[in-house]
């Protein structure tokens, strides 16, 4: 930090600064997403469509769970790139545990055979 007698000025700072009150810090991140295969893209799509379907049903605990599944799994596709054998593991059977819902909504079909198509069968 440079002190000057006209003011303040910060020089190489790798982070953000503010000074003073009622100020906003806004903080981009500039990078390339991890590239996603289609399969892993058509999931995602059906996980997006199957998550805004659910917000429509009464939450039971079969349904949170799913959810939360779900969530877990559009994050690891965003941040790598693709859901792992885990992931897609227990993403099946949270769709076979809530299987009355899911089984009813086209959203929740689709994830369910993206899923396969990822495992093999």
């Amino acid at each position: 930090m440079a002190d000057h007698t006209n003011g303040i000025h910060v020089t190489n700072t790798s982070g953000n600064v503010t000074i003073g009150d009622n100020n906003t810090v806004t903080n981009t991140v500039n990078g390339a997403q991890p590239a996603r295969d289609p399969q892993h893209e058509e999931l995602l799509q059906a996980i997006l469509r199957l998550r805004s379907d659910l917000a429509g049903f009464v939450p039971s605990e079969q349904t949170a769970a799913l959810d939360a599944e779900l969530s877990d799994a559009e994050d690891e596709i965003e941040g790598t790139g693709r859901a792992g054998g885990g992931r897609l593991a227990s993403l099946r059977r949270a769709l076979a545990d809530a299987g009355a819902v899911t089984g009813m909504l086209a959203s929740g079909v689709a994830v369910g055979q993206a899923v396969g198509a990822l495992l093999g069968g």
